[in-house]
């Protein structure tokens, strides 16, 4: 078989064009809020808001509801939940992440248990990237396109909060309210790359992309271009291997997004940088 049988084969499937769809605008609105969580350090904010979501989807499918709606409601919940332990008790912040998902984590887990004919786990938990409909793809294209447009508009207050966040209240932004905008922007994102990657490796797609990227520049403005599209290209390469190596989808899109970190930070000269220098950061704002 030659290398243009390899590409075009298996877009004569109407499946493979759809989760190409799917996997590529995911991947690329992940990375896209990725560069934030990475400069901000929110690794485990993702983490935990991917897994919160669990039963949000499946209470979605057993009342007949698009999962997505599900997913968020219990999104938003998550990080109330973890704003109100973090401001009204001794408990910090990432204990607070800790209790809240591994909660409702295990929540979703009891739900689908007791009622294990209406859910099908292993799509929730690993994905389903080859079982997106057209009305999956038009709820990803709809909830990606909000995310973007929200973090492109206020990307400059974004970027300042993430750098600086008291120097963002000295000018007069309120950190309150960026953190919450980034927080609802994180649960919708959530919700558009779990169809692809799953409960579990959501997080993986929302922090290796802008790690990939924090790798290869020092400009946050170049984050956000490169990120999308190291992650739109290891969609692409994922979903081919996955067609012609009859493995799983979303799993193998993570994989290949990691084996791009690990060359980029093998040949990286700013992988032992750490520039977190002052100089550096207002550059980085005026660039973003």
């Amino acid at each position: 078989m030659n290398p243009l049988d390899l590409l075009l084969d298996p877009l004569q499937y109407d499946f493979v064009l759809r989760a190409l769809g799917a996997a590529t605008v995911a991947a690329a609105v992940c990375a896209l809020l990725s560069c934030w969580l990475v400069l901000i350090g929110w690794s485990l904010m993702g983490d935990a808001v991917s897994h919160a979501v669990l039963p949000g989807v499946v209470v979605a499918s057993i009342v007949g509801l698009p999962f997505a709606v599900g997913a968020l409601i219990a999104g938003f919940v998550a990080v109330g939940a973890i704003g109100v332990i973090r401001d009204r008790s001794r408990v910090k912040e990432d204990a607070a992440m800790g209790i809240v998902f591994t909660t409702m984590f295990a929540s979703g887990l009891v739900l689908i248990s007791v009622i294990p004919s209406q859910t099908d786990l292993q799509h929730i938990i690993f994905g389903d990237v080859l079982g997106v409909s057209n009305a999956d793809l038009l709820q990803i294209g709809l909830l990606s396109a909000a995310v973007a447009v929200t973090v492109i508009v206020k990307r400059r207050d974004l970027t300042l909060y993430a750098f600086d966040a008291q120097h963002a209240f000295a000018i007069g932004l309120s950190p309150g309210r960026l953190r919450a905008l980034l927080l609802a922007v994180l649960a919708a994102t959530a919700v558009v790359a779990l169809q692809v990657a799953g409960v579990i490796l959501v997080v993986a797609m929302l922090v290796i992309p802008g790690a990939t990227a924090r790798l290869l520049t020092d400009r946050f403005g170049r984050m956000l271009v490169i990120a999308p599209i190291i992650a739109a290209a290891a969609a692409v390469v994922g979903i081919y291997l996955s067609f012609w190596w009859d493995t799983a989808s979303g799993p193998l899109v993570v994989v290949v997004q990691g084996a791009v970190f690990a060359v980029v930070w093998l040949v990286s000269p700013l992988r032992r940088t750490g520039s977190t220098g002052r100089p550096r950061r207002r550059a980085a704002i005026v660039g973003a």
